[in-house]
């Protein structure tokens, strides 16, 4: 009498994280809207819902450097080859192996359960090979093997080369030419969950002592971090009085509401409003100032988040629907000040969505900074005489940043201003060597500043 199979079982917290990486891969999925949505219906305590997150962010993060370790031990066969289920599998083990307190044989043995669950039993014996290969090598072994490599910094950091080569030449323009490895390793350093308490509307102070673990942020007066958990469920983020904002992000529309500007004041532009983080805080400055706001965005359900997240102001706010790009010639002449936070490669915000590093491509690149240029033109025809134009990118990629600024002066004559100033009232200095192209220009970064890496303009429109 032959003995009745056994179904086999995968822990389920380490099931849900591969589901979610598998959404991410496979499904082209953003792992910031697809895990908390899985958590919440898993019903997770806290100790597991905090593993799943680390599991599946650190995974992302590092999946370049989990990739090599792959391909070492499967020499001639490259780790793209394998099925996808048993490639998330076995990276979600690397990273068990060699960056989470979980015993390296546990890590083995509960993998190697997920892989029988997600790839069945044909992959069962290679990837058991496979992490004890891995786990073979400390740490220290496999940076030095894989740094050896071609391109080992990119891939022992987890970029694409061609974000790394973007990046060096960035921190090159500003004088920061060592600091590299510095920048790719706060990209696999998880962010903190900063908060904005719109003006008016809440006050920092008491948000600070209300939130266990919360902060102050350093250079933003409106800023706090919280150690973590789900900010969204906040009375204050529920009710729109708070938001959840970079401080890089906060910056800069101080910088957009805060730069000194001749004659009238009154109207403002937002260009590229969504998802309404900016625009919320402009509208908390804009109303003691009797400025009226238009938030301006092209995708419509993205317009209906600008509308939430301006509804505590939403008398001094018309948020609209249309494209950026022909706003100039519908409007002539017609702001004082434009905001455009332009779409872009985000490569500034890594820490955030690690998952977009592996999307994007220069090919990404080019029609971006086309639109880039576009959006330019239109915000610069929609000003009036004198007005102000504030680009913004949350990217630090020179042909998003310094290339269209420089661009944009030849083509309209505009005047570069010095934002210097603004940001040195909030405490913080920023001093680009003295090769950097766009004086008056800031460039914000996750090792120097502890914010996603932003960048900003300000630009006058001459006549």
């Amino acid at each position: 009498m032959s003995r009745p199979q056994r179904t086999p079982a995968a822990d389920p917290v380490r099931l849900l994280a591969h589901k979610v990486l598998s959404a991410v891969e496979t499904d082209d999925a953003y792992a910031n809207l697809v895990l908390p949505h899985a958590l919440r219906e898993a019903g997770l305590a806290a100790r597991d819902a905090a593993f799943a997150t680390e599991l599946v962010y650190g995974t992302l993060r590092l999946q370049g450097r989990y990739d090599a370790m792959i391909e070492a031990t499967i020499q001639g066969r490259g780790v793209e080859r394998l099925q996808p289920a048993m490639r998330i599998a076995l990276r979600m083990g690397a990273h068990q192996i060699h960056a989470m307190r979980v015993p390296t044989r546990a890590a083995v043995y509960e993998t190697v359960n997920l892989v029988k669950v997600v790839a069945g039993p044909a992959p069962v014996a290679m990837a058991n090979a496979v992490l004890r290969r891995i786990a073979d090598r400390g740490l220290a072994e496999w940076e030095e093997e894989i740094l050896a490599l071609p391109d080992g910094l990119a891939t022992w950091e987890s970029h694409p080369r061609w974000i790394v080569s973007a990046f060096r030449q960035a921190l090159a323009l500003e004088g920061r030419s060592g600091e590299l490895r510095e920048l790719l390793q706060a990209d696999n350093t998880p962010a903190a969950v900063t908060l904005v308490a719109r003006p008016g509307l809440a006050d920092r102070d008491e948000l600070v002592r209300e939130i266990p673990g919360a902060e102050p942020t350093v250079f933003s007066p409106w800023g706090l971090r919280i150690p973590g958990g789900a900010p969204g469920e906040l009375r204050g983020v529920v009710s729109g009085r708070v938001g959840v904002q970079d401080e890089g992000s906060q910056l800069m529309a101080a910088m957009a509401a805060d730069i000194p500007l001749e004659g009238p004041d009154e109207m403002w532009l937002d260009m590229c409003a969504g998802p309404g983080g900016k625009a919320a805080l402009l509208a908390a400055l804009a109303r003691p100032r009797g400025v009226h706001l238009i938030a301006n965005e092209v995708v419509d359900h993205r317009a209906g988040l600008v509308r939430r997240a301006v509804r505590p102001n939403a008398d001094v706010v018309d948020v609209v629907v249309g494209d950026g790009r022909h706003i100039g010639e519908d409007n002539p002449g017609y702001f004082d000040r434009i905001l455009l936070d332009a779409p872009c490669t985000g490569l500034g915000s890594l820490r955030r969505r690690p998952e977009s590093r592996w999307r994007r491509t220069t090919a990404d690149l080019t029609d971006l900074t086309r639109l880039q240029r576009d959006l330019i033109d239109s915000a610069v025809a929609a000003l009036r005489p004198g007005g102000i134009l504030i680009y913004v990118t949350c990217s630090p990629h020179p042909a998003e940043t310094v290339t269209q600024v420089v661009d944009a002066q030849r083509r309209h004559g505009l005047t570069l201003l010095d934002a210097g100033p603004v940001l040195a009232a909030h405490g913080l200095t920023v001093e680009p060597g003295p090769d950097w192209p766009v004086p008056g220009a800031v460039q914000l970064w996750p090792h120097v500043h502890g914010t996603d890496a932003m960048f900003g303009a300000v630009l006058r429109r001459e006549g």
